[in-house]
């Protein structure tokens, strides 16, 4: 990596754990700490935000420029990493990514605000989100990894943008399985997610099958990042995908204003709560998918099938 991104990435509370591994203190684990509040997918899937490791075995590598990425992308990489000889060992990156998230979490221990059993816990996460900065598929040892991480009994929840189904298709299953699913067509895909490969909506399409094919395996999930003015369009549309790929739950959440994104979005790019959930509504009515949980503070409306793996609804009106 260029030393001067990687300056830039420590300068922003980036904890490198390696080459191109690293680990960033998500907000809602602070706030886990600090008893304010946690992450929604503590609220959703019952994992605990004190306890989650956000990290990245891909820092800076990605095969796409998505307009609402929070990250400077003016550095990123394109489509492969180093050579898998010269990559960070599964080892190393589970190993070091801990080492790393307890340095970035010291000064909670004198925090008077923090809840001291929570700190104490979070010296050894259990749950690692695969996700953080780049695209994940990208690191050679990605199964390695995955298993590892289960062998020694934690949790792994993958994020990928879809770009790569055939990782997909030979991967050790991860606890639970998340595609960005950003357009209902391929010119919006182009629009919203930036992708440097041509085939990129043939790979995205490709992905999905793949999470069709891992529904019996893993918990899935799709997850749909709402950008006014780009991705807000054609809901029947984002239902025929979804139908496709019959993922477990699907997750419609809105952009959030924050980082490099506000060097190319505006505020009013931004969807209110209320907006969120009236996309669910309009995607609802053309599935078998229906809203049963929400996070206002997070701006998410949560989807599952109405039958029969899920039943529970709530009240959108």
């Amino acid at each position: 990596m260029d030393e001067g991104v990687r300056r830039l990435l420590e300068r922003q509370q980036y904890g490198f754990a390696g080459e191109h591994t690293a680990v960033k203190i998500c907000t809602w684990t602070k706030k886990s700490l600090r008893d304010e509040g946690v992450c929604y997918k503590e609220k959703f899937y019952g994992i605990k935000s004190h306890r989650c490791c956000q990290m990245s075995p891909a820092v800076n590598y990605c095969q796409n420029s998505c307009v609402f990425c929070w990250r400077d992308l003016r550095d990123t990489e394109g489509f492969k990493m180093i050579r898998a000889e010269e990559a960070d060992s599964p080892e190393e990156v589970i190993d070091n990514s801990i080492i790393a998230q307890r340095k970035l979490l010291t000064g909670f221990g004198g925090n008077p605000k923090t809840n001291m059993e929570k700190f104490k816990e979070a010296q050894n996460p259990n749950q690692f989100a695969i996700s953080l900065t780049g695209e994940p598929t990208l690191y050679p040892y990605l199964s390695e990894l995955i298993s590892l991480l289960h062998k020694r009994g934690n949790t792994s929840f993958l994020v990928t943008n879809g770009q790569s189904p055939d990782v997909l298709k030979r991967i050790e299953p991860p606890t639970q399985l998340y595609i960005s699913l950003d357009a209902p067509d391929k010119d919006t895909l182009f629009k919203t997610d930036r992708p440097k490969m041509k085939d990129a909506w043939d790979r995205l399409m490709g992905s999905l099958e793949a999470m069709r094919s891992l529904s019996n395996k893993t918990r899935t999930v799709i997850r749909i990042t709402l950008v006014k003015g780009y991705n807000n369009i054609a809901p029947e549309e984002y239902a025929k995908l979804i139908e496709f790929a019959r993922p477990h739950f699907v997750e419609v959440k809105g952009y959030m204003f924050v980082g490099a994104s506000r060097q190319r979005l505006s505020l009013s790019n931004m969807p209110y709560h209320t907006e969120v959930r009236a996309f669910v509504k309009e995607i609802s009515k053309h599935c078998n998918y229906v809203p049963i949980d929400e996070q206002k503070e997070s701006r998410v409306v949560l989807l599952g099938e109405s039958a029969p793996r899920v039943s529970q609804k709530i009240n959108l009106n």
